[in-house]
């Protein structure tokens, strides 16, 4: 949980490499007797992150659950924002600067009839 915080500590800081005497404005961490916990912050230049965790039960384990976001300006003058959850199905980040996977429905016929040809004749290498 520790290193969870420091990890998003230290990407806040990186992304803020032009500002690295910025003030802290709020900074904000609770934590609960069963294992959960709290966490915000903001710097003067706009860098702001928070984050929650709780434990979960999933079958007879019990597991660290985690959701947060953070948020900050680029070099070029975007504002970047990205939420994630962390939890048994690992970590799922979100964010519209996040790269996407190419569509896999439906796959053109050429592409299907190339890979059932690529199938049909694999490679084979020629003996010199």
């Amino acid at each position: 949980m520790k290193f969870l915080i420091v990890a998003c500590l230290i990407v806040s800081a990186y992304a803020a490499t032009d500002d690295v005497s910025a003030p802290i404005v709020k900074s904000d961490f609770n934590s609960s007797p069963d294992g959960g916990f709290q966490f915000a912050y903001e710097t003067g230049n706009g860098i702001s992150a928070h984050a929650e965790g709780h434990l979960k039960s999933v079958g007879s384990d019990e597991v660290l659950e985690i959701q947060g976001s953070s948020q900050y300006q680029s070099p070029e003058g975007e504002i970047i924002q990205l939420s994630y959850v962390a939890n048994e199905l690992g970590y799922q980040p979100q964010g519209a600067h996040l790269p996407t996977p190419p569509p896999t429905e439906p796959i053109p016929d050429y592409i299907l009839r190339s890979l059932e040809w690529i199938a049909a004749h694999p490679y084979q290498e020629k003996k010199v």
